[in-house]
């Protein structure tokens, strides 16, 4: 008599789970999600030109963001050029939706488009609703973004940027409600501002009731600043206010201010301002420390220039953010710099540098108001020339550091040579043969400063593999040029100096 094998309840659970992890393991499934489901996400503006199309970041996580930022979701006609993509859900559906800017290649003074793209479920797929052109025309100055400046919690597209003539542009388009859309039309036209100068949204905060969605909020107001053509002054300028008008849904002029420029020089002023931009590229290079709201100094706060090297320091709270140099251009007062964070590529910086004085600048910036990474300083200011005497004076602390010297020192790294022009150059030990220099092993630009009456070093070496920069705690024994000088590695972040615990290095000072 035969007798049937029973398996259990347990064990045929245990049987089926293994046999399912085999499968899986064995054969792999490709999961994506369903189409036309997206996950809401933004992206930012990466404006491109013949300057900056190559992209030249290091990681290969970096360079998967910015091509998927310039991923037009449509298919571009022929002889159009994107120049800068922001995709985001503009409407709440959970859906991206995307706003390209774009000239035309085939048409020699082409503006900078704005162009619309929805997903549309009827067809599953994106397509283009809406075009219209902007004031904008040079591509590598072109800035975009969204933001609700009338307070009817609706947004505007905000186009700024640069013509062929010199003058700094401000595009604001108005997302209508549907209900207003008149033969449809998506977006009405409410300011179209170019001049001479420069433009800004001044924001004010809106209250807690428009937080919460419950009512409007105040509308904000565009500040223009233009050179005074019936002064003599070069640097007299005009301030144009413009409100918001709910009758006719326009931007309007309410207000005009004239501002009084620095009574100084005019032939130098002439001489630098009505020459090219590589003119005042050299003169705004090097280190600007802010002026504060009282006149006084504070090296604490500065940014250092480096059109050389393409490059732009910002330190402020004991923060150092290093940007690099995309392009710029000449304006009527000054320079307009494109710039963007080597650390975190999707955080662009514009600066607006006005010529102030002969030893001064003014400088207004313009960040990316859709991605908020730093508590950044108020930027926006006057600056004025690092001098050293200035600089004591205004400070009164003790001055132990020159920013630049011209004097060799000798150590176990090997012998570093300051110039007077800022640049250093470190040559390994024994490199030197008689009195010929081998080749130096590290080449860069480098600054002594004061903090907290503390004196450091900066080296930045050029092509350092990954290595943006060095700081360094000085002592001397004696005075300035003292023989003598001993080096020890710090960091500087939130909490101030911080010791990396490295041996420290001694430097001896060589003859003449």
């Amino acid at each position: 008599m035969s007798r049937k094998k029973v398996i259990s309840l347990p064990s045929l659970i245990f049987l089926s789970t293994a046999a399912g992890i085999a499968f899986l393991y064995f054969v792999p499934i490709q999961w994506s999600p369903a189409p036309g489901k997206k996950q809401w996400q933004t992206r930012v503006v990466i404006p491109q030109d013949t300057n900056t199309a190559a992209y030249d970041g290091s990681s290969g996580a970096e360079r998967m963001v910015y091509e998927d930022t310039m991923n037009a979701k449509v298919a571009m006609n022929d002889g159009e050029s994107i120049v800068a993509v922001l995709t985001q859900d503009m409407d709440g559906d959970m859906v991206d939706d995307q706003i390209l800017a774009y000239r035309n290649l085939l048409e020699m003074d082409s503006p900078i488009f704005i162009t619309y793209i929805i997903f549309d479920d009827a067809m599953g797929g994106y397509r283009r609703i809406w075009s219209a052109p902007t004031a904008v025309t040079r591509p590598g100055t072109a800035s975009v973004y969204t933001q609700d400046i009338i307070g009817d919690r609706g947004f505007c597209i905000l186009v700024s940027g640069m013509n062929n003539a010199g003058e700094h542009t401000l595009t604001v388009f108005r997302k209508l409600p549907q209900e207003e859309e008149p033969g449809g039309t998506i977006f009405a036209k409410i300011a179209d501002l170019r001049i001479d100068g420069s433009i800004q949204v001044q924001e004010v905060e809106r209250t807690k009731a428009y937080q919460m969605g419950l009512a409007k909020g105040q509308d904000f107001t565009i500040v223009a600043y233009g050179r005074d053509v019936g002064s003599t002054n070069i640097l007299d300028q005009m301030e144009f206010i413009y409100a918001y008008n709910n009758l006719n849904g326009l931007y309007e002029q309410t207000r005009v201010t004239r501002i009084p420029g620095s009574q100084i020089e005019q032939r130098r002023v002439r001489e630098l301002l009505s020459g090219s931009r590589e003119d005042f590229e050299k003169y705004i290079t090097g280190l600007w420390y802010y002026v504060s709201p009282q006149g006084t100094l504070d090296n604490r706060q500065y940014i250092y220039f480096d059109p050389p090297n393409r490059e732009i320091i910002f330190y402020g709270e004991e923060i150092q953010q290093v940007f690099s140099w995309q392009n710029s251009s000449a304006t009527r007062h000054g320079l307009y710099v494109a710039s963007q964070n080597i650390s975190v590529t999707t955080f662009r910086r514009f600066l607006d540098i006005e010529l102030e004085s002969l030893d001064s600048i003014r400088v207004k910036v313009f960040e990316d108001v859709r991605l908020k990474i730093y508590v950044t300083d108020p930027w926006d200011g006057s600056y004025r020339k690092a001098v050293l005497s200035d600089i004591a004076a205004e400070t009164g602390q003790k001055t132990t550091a020159s920013p630049y010297i011209d004097a060799s020192y000798d150590g176990s790294i090997g012998r570093l040579v300051f110039s007077a022009d800022g640049n250093y150059e470190l040559y390994s030990a024994g490199s030197f043969a008689g009195n010929t220099a081998g080749i130096p092993q590290t080449r860069g630009k480098y600054a002594f400063f004061m903090l907290d009456n503390r004196e450091l070093l900066e080296l930045r070496p050029r092509n350092s593999d990954g290595r943006s920069y060095e700081t360094y705690l000085v002592e001397r024994t004696g005075k300035m040029d003292s023989d003598t000088i001993t080096l020890l590695r710090i960091r500087l972040g939130t909490r101030g100096v911080q010791e990396l615990h490295e041996a420290a290095i001694t430097l001896m000072r060589l003859p003449r």
